[in-house]
């Protein structure tokens, strides 16, 4: 997968780091030279210097191959702008913000563009939200039968009841995060581009699980 990190802060560096390492290709842009001194001497992907809402240091970057974005500056108009022209302009499926005021979490949600506040923003959070099918697994039961895993809704979902095209055997939503609020009531609840499914799985269900998500992606592909 090609991947861009806009803002090489501790964050940004961090992620751009590991997607490095797990062989991924990675352009990471920050505004300011200097914030690439964060990245490891080994780092062998691509350093933009230039700014994530600007067309052309976006497509610097690779953003008309690109698979994944994630905006990680500390401001949230340019996270958030920048986040916007990925999903729109260039139609990168996998997209993320960060984001400093909660406040407005839910008015971008609507937009379809996931956002994580500030507060709980980890490195492990942007790949899970990134690269959906990497580190899925938030919690294993001790004997590995039973797995509670996170997911980003597939665009192609969007408008359909979130229990009814999820595999009816070995698996249970058990949460959605919908504009940074979690609900458990989730019987007959709609799907809404951005929400996070917390999923509990058992382990001869994963595989299917997995292959459902693969083709709903795939078909939210353009």
């Amino acid at each position: 997968m090609h991947v861009i990190i806009v803002g090489c802060g501790r964050v940004g560096s961090g992620l751009a780091t590991g997607l490095a390492r797990e062989g991924h290709s990675v352009a990471i842009v920050d505004k300011q030279a200097g914030a690439f001194r964060r990245l490891p001497w080994e780092f062998s992907g691509q350093k933009v210097v230039g700014f994530g809402f600007d067309r052309t240091h976006l497509e610097l970057a690779g953003a008309e191959r690109a698979d994944a974005l994630a905006a990680v500056t500390s401001g949230d108009n340019s996270n958030i702008l920048t986040a916007r022209i990925a999903r729109e302009t260039y139609e990168i499926p996998n997209v993320v913000a960060r984001i400093y005021d909660p406040r407005r979490a839910e008015i971008f949600q609507r937009l379809g563009i996931p956002t994580v506040p500030s507060v709980s923003w980890t490195i492990d959070q942007v790949f899970r939200r990134v690269l959906p099918s990497a580190r899925s697994f938030v919690w294993s039961d001790g004997s590995g039968h039973l797995h509670l895993m996170e997911r980003p809704l597939p665009f192609s979902w969007a408008g359909q009841r979130i229990t009814d095209v999820l595999p009816s055997q070995g698996v249970r939503l058990v949460a959605v995060t919908r504009a940074t609020v979690p609900t458990l009531d989730v019987a007959d609840l709609v799907g809404q581009e951005g929400d996070m499914l917390h999923l509990m799985v058992a382990i001869d269900a994963v595989e299917r699980l997995e292959a459902g998500f693969l083709t709903a992606d795939e078909a939210s592909r353009p």
